[in-house]
């Protein structure tokens, strides 16, 4: 058994498992996303110096100052951007460390992910690797431009917040397809976008905390 994995004290099936119930007590209903919640190793995805913090409901630096967030929030987002059904295909904007990714790549057909920062993407892609995830697809690119090779997405997440909704990635939504995203600068919220055949719907809900989106690409 690889232990890596499996782990001992704070980073075993058990701690994931009271993780999920927490998750269950903050009011995220979707057992999809729960037993994804569960199914994923999270400390694989931290620092090694944070891994006994890896299952609190803290989001924790992944350097370059970007971070991993909170299992609630991940939990929550994936939530809202299932919405109860089947998805396909899915587009990612900053992978980061790849933790979100790898609960994506658990209940969406395809997963694309992409990512500015080139060491992180380097450091992501070895964990999900490692994790045997098939359905990954990184790309080391800027994320407010997309893929619009690959359009069209069921649905768009967006890890960092953006004070307005990137009209690139909007064109990239199929009809039926919802984007998730963190909306503002100093205070921000989740914003969910919805297509329908005669535009777009949004809708704001709780407060959160994200680092800003940043154009570009960054190689070191």
């Amino acid at each position: 058994m690889n232990t890596h994995h499996s782990g001992i004290g704070m980073t075993s099936q058990r701690t994931r498992a009271r993780m999920v119930q927490r998750l269950r007590n903050q009011g995220i209903a979707d057992e999809v996303v729960l037993a994804a919640m569960s199914a994923i190793p999270r400390h694989i995805f931290v620092e090694e110096v944070l891994a006994t913090r890896a299952y609190d409901d803290v989001a924790l630096p992944i350097n370059f100052g970007q971070t991993i967030s909170s299992p609630y929030i991940v939990a929550r987002m994936s939530e809202l951007l299932r919405a109860g059904s089947q998805l396909g295909k899915v587009l990612e904007i900053g992978s980061g460390c790849g933790y979100q990714t790898a609960i994506l790549a658990q209940f969406a057909a395809e997963v694309y992910s992409i990512e500015r920062v080139g060491p992180l993407l380097t450091r992501a892609r070895a964990r999900l690797r490692e994790l045997r995830l098939s359905n990954v697809r990184l790309r080391h690119a800027d994320g407010l431009i997309g893929l619009p090779e690959a359009a069209p997405f069921d649905a768009i997440i967006l890890t960092a917040a953006t004070p307005n909704v990137p009209t690139l990635l909007l064109d990239q939504l199929a009809i039926g397809g919802r984007m998730i995203f963190p909306k503002g600068t100093q205070q921000q919220f989740l914003c969910v976008i919805e297509r329908n055949s005669l535009g777009y719907t949004e809708i704001m809900l709780e407060e959160v905390r994200f680092v800003p989106i940043l154009p570009g690409i960054l190689k070191r």
